[in-house]
């Protein structure tokens, strides 16, 4: 049996193993865990085949789940914002999550983080763990002010809110009541479908709900037609309502606010709407974590040949309702509407909710509000609108063929001519390019070539080949404090290096340093010194003990008290636990008293008398050794009693060596006790000034409590990184073309050697297209980190020659301006999406933010796209 009585370490594998692959189903529950925890379990059991060497050391048992880096500080229930699925936590169904708890238990004080599975999308249905509830802010209308949050499943219906809202507030069961949709601050608009879900509803983080209770001795009149379907009517306090009135039936007039009717798919506009003078400078409303949206949608429009497409209506005669590839229209319909309500000149800004629901219909990803990337909506959208535009009404069967050492020129006119055969279309005709890939294979030589279309360029930046750590460095005296280092490590290196980098900094020798990771107030892992940097996360809390040719023991410290309005005591981890090195024969006084010495800088206790220390001579002792768990003479205590401290202050300030006490007789400022396997009720030792422990100790674990902990300062903490690499867009290309060799999980199957072959790869670019999408990844992602790259790109505003970068040579000029720039501010899961995009029209600048349109310099522009701190940046460069 394994730790605890819990199942054996094959038997939790393989349970869990296929537990993990579990299908979702829809109304399921879920858990998260934490990865770091998650991934000390994976190293205990032995889960992963490569990694079995530490299966069952004690020294990385993982303890109770642990959810605490998950959790907002001073919350058991509210998670973190922007985790990442597998970086930060994992999902496990509730067997497999009853199990881990049965075996390992749940830290104290914390709560299963439970998740339902809900159905997203409406034609393509797709399960999806929903991990953030939506968050509401409720109020009634008679007091706007006094806002309750309520979390909600997307799987919530209008009615299930209403219900809540009506015992929130303590609305009398005979009364009537409605609910209304507040957004843009003073903008109302009817939830009247009770059986609709939060999804269904396009309800989003934060969005504020208003509850109105009918009112006898107010009618409502009936307000003017918006010309687009609208009621506009204005309360008495200036806020407006639009009421569609395509059918207009007026109900219940003794409200206090306006009559409404059924919802219909029309987008609605503020009271701003007819402020705008020039087409194009208008603003998306932001409905909840959909700037990705906006600012993909802004720099589309600002796209003269697509744009003038649709407001022409040519789409009309070419949709394709019928492609099966296609979303019957929908999508193409869809973004018309919002382009025509967008160049109206009309409106300064626009909701474009129905749009983000017919996405959501046909691409579950986006239905949510969670933020996503700007680039994969971006590439959505075009392969959307080409299958709904597909002038193909059936396509063809096409046997490719291998160039078999023709000319790249007609090998390309061959490929281009098969391209259009199936796919013939305006986003063919205006973004569309060619490249040409080539395959050798490094045992046979076979060199295959092809030609394949593309619709954006992504290109690489260069990485950075050094990343930054921050450690903290424990010395063996016990009264220097840690000291916090930031050092330079190789991006690809090992902890050994990270040794080597500390040692240079400290004088420590690299070779008497032991790398552990602290979480939770425990050694959540020890480092060996040939494992990958990779391995330490942005988060964790890097200790490095300076060693010794002592044994080298682990402390952890507990704080023991009584729960309130409980019998039990509980005895939670505190503080940062440490190493301690002790020679293996060795008293209990003398233990004891190293363990004082090593705190000694940072114990505040109360005490009759001066702390002291005992210089027994150890050598004058007989060797005794450890009583068994039977031992009846064994004290039921741990070492020291629980003997209550007396008054006096004792502190690093007044503490005095060569003072000694017998053990029997002093006050004890803590107890201790050993542990080998982990947990607490492991055998005591008797509290027995001549009682020895000799050769017994191995990695063990002692339990302290009373801590204070601080650090200094290194000088390198005050190191700034330097200036940010700068490229021009030329090295990105360079970059994109060097040729590359497969990787092991992705090879080539050679056709001569009838085998898979990790063969080398080289792209270079044959044609490119009017608009030139270039997409920079700013983020280098994996599943155990993630790093930002913000390298400075230089890019032109115009005149960009792409005729250098061409192997076609019957290319001819191939210059672009620049037209729009969607930039993504902040980190990897979060941040925000702006936009610049050039009018059609006036030829000016302006920047996209959500429902705010303002002009731009180009000195802007040139700012925006060289030093934004963005993880995405795309750009649309227009041919000429």
């Amino acid at each position: 049996m394994a730790e605890g009585g819990a199942a054996d370490l094959d038997t939790q594998r393989g349970e869990v193993a296929t537990l993990l692959k579990t299908q979702l189903r829809k109304g399921d529950t879920w858990y998260l865990v934490d990865s770091h925890w998650f991934k000390q379990w994976k190293k205990y059991v032995g889960f992963d085949s490569w990694d079995k060497y530490q299966m069952g050391d004690q020294n990385v048992y993982p303890g109770p789940v642990d959810n605490s880096g998950l959790l907002k500080d001073g919350d058991v229930l509210a998670i973190k914002e922007h985790l990442i699925d597998e970086l930060d936590y994992i999902l496990v169904p509730t067997e497999g999550w009853n199990k881990l708890v049965s075996w390992y238990g749940l830290t104290e004080g914390q709560e299963p983080i439970a998740r339902k599975v809900v159905e997203q999308g409406m034609f393509v249905k797709h399960c999806k763990v929903e991990v953030y509830l939506t968050e509401l802010k409720l109020c009634e209308d008679s007091n706007m002010d006094n806002v309750i949050t309520k979390r909600f499943s997307k799987a919530d219906t209008i009615d299930m809110i209403e219900k809540e809202m009506r015992k929130l507030f303590s609305i009398p069961d005979e009364k009537e009541t409605r609910l209304w949709n507040r957004y843009m601050s003073n903008t109302f608009e009817p939830l009247n479908k009770p059986d609709s879900t939060i999804q269904d509803a396009g309800l989003y983080q934060g969005q504020v709900l208003v509850i109105e209770q009918k009112n006898e001795d107010v009618n409502d009149t009936l307000p003017g037609l918006h010309f687009f379907g609208f009621n506009e009517l204005y309360h008495s306090n200036g806020i407006r309502f639009l009421l569609c009135t395509q059918t207009l039936l007026v109900k219940n007039s003794s409200y206090s606010l306006p009559s409404y009717h059924p919802y219909s798919n029309s987008y609605d506009y503020s009271d701003q709407s007819r402020q705008s003078e020039r087409s194009g400078l208008c603003g998306l409303s932001n409905l909840g974590n959909t700037c990705f949206m906006n600012s993909a949608v802004q720099c589309l429009s600002n796209t003269p040949p697509l744009t003038e497409y649709f407001l022409k209506d040519k789409y009309t005669d070419e949709l394709n309702e019928d492609n099966p590839l296609g979303m019957k229209g929908e999508i193409a319909r869809a973004y018309a509407e919002l382009i025509k309500q967008l160049w109206s000149g009309k409106y300064s800004y626009v909701t474009p909710r129905p749009f983000k629901t017919q996405v959501g219909r046909f691409a579950p990803q986006f239905s949510g509000y969670q933020q996503q990337d700007s680039h994969e909506l971006l590439a959505f959208l075009l392969d959307g609108l080409h299958e709904d535009l597909n002038r193909i009404r059936k396509k063809p069967y096409i046997q490719l063929k291998d160039a078999n050492g023709r000319p790249d020129k007609v090998v390309a006119e061959e490929a281009w001519e098969n391209h259009i055969k199936r796919n013939d279309s305006i986003i063919v005709d205006i973004f569309h390019g060619l490249f040409k890939s080539t395959l050798v294979c490094p045992v046979c030589s076979k060199v295959s070539v092809t030609f394949d279309p593309f619709c954006y360029l992504t290109l690489p930046l260069p990485m950075k080949k050094e990343r930054t750590l921050e450690v903290y460095l424990v010395r063996l005296d016990p009264l220097a404090k840690p000291t916090q280092y930031k050092l330079t490590v190789p991006k690809v290196g090992y902890i050994s290096d990270l040794c080597t980098s500390l040692s240079n900094l400290s004088g420590v020798p690299a070779e008497k340093m032991i790398v552990t990771d602290i979480y939770n107030h425990r050694f959540h892992r020890i480092f060996a010194t040939n494992e990958n940097l990779s391995s330490i996360m942005e988060r964790d809390d890097i200790y490095v003990v300076e060693d010794t040719d002592h044994v080298v023991i682990p402390v952890h410290l507990r704080e023991k008290y009584k729960q309130s309005g409980y019998n039990h005591t509980s005895t939670p981890l505190f503080g940062q636990p440490f190493l301690i090195a002790v020679p293996r024969t060795l008293s209990e006084d003398k233990l004891y008293n190293m363990l004082l010495q090593h705190n000694q800088r940072c114990l505040y206790c109360c005490l009759s008398g001066e702390m002291e220390t005992d210089e027994q001579d150890d050598e004058s002792s007989q060797d005794q050794e450890l009583p068994s768990e039977n031992d009846n003479s064994q004290s039921e205590d741990s070492v020291g009693g629980d003997n209550e401290l007396e008054n006096g202050v004792v502190g690093p300030q007044n503490s005095t060596k060569g003072q000694q006490t017998s053990g029997h007789n002093r006050k004890r400022l803590f107890t201790f006790q050993f542990n080998n396997m982990g947990k607490t009720d492991f055998s005591l030792i008797k509290e027995d000034t001549r009682q020895l422990i000799q050769k017994c100790f191995t990695l063990t674990t002692i339990h302290l409590c009373l801590w204070e902990q601080d650090f200094d300062k290194h000088e390198s903490m005050e190191y700034k990184p330097q200036k940010k690499a700068f490229f021009k867009l030329k090295d990105c290309i360079e970059l994109f073309t060097t040729k590359e060799k497969l990787g092991a999980e992705d090879p080539w199957y050679c056709p001569n050697c009838k085998q898979h072959q990790q063969a080398t790869k080289k792209l270079d670019l044959w044609s490119l297209p009017p608009v030139l999408v270039v997409h920079l990844k700013r983020f280098s992602y994996s599943r155990y980190m993630r790093d930002k790259l913000d390298s400075l790109v230089d890019f032109p505003l115009r005149d960009l020659d792409m005729s250098e970068f061409l192997i076609n040579p019957n290319a001819g000029p191939c210059r672009y301006d620049l037209i729009a720039v969607s930039n993504h501010y902040g980190g990897m899961g979060g941040g925000h999406y702006t936009g610049y995009a050039k009018n059609k029209d006036d030829g000016k600048w302006y920047n996209f933010d959500d429902s705010s349109v303002s002009p731009a310099s180009e000195d802007q522009i040139v700012v925006s796209v060289l030093i934004c701190k963005s993880h995405r940046q795309q750009v649309l460069l227009h041919f000429y």
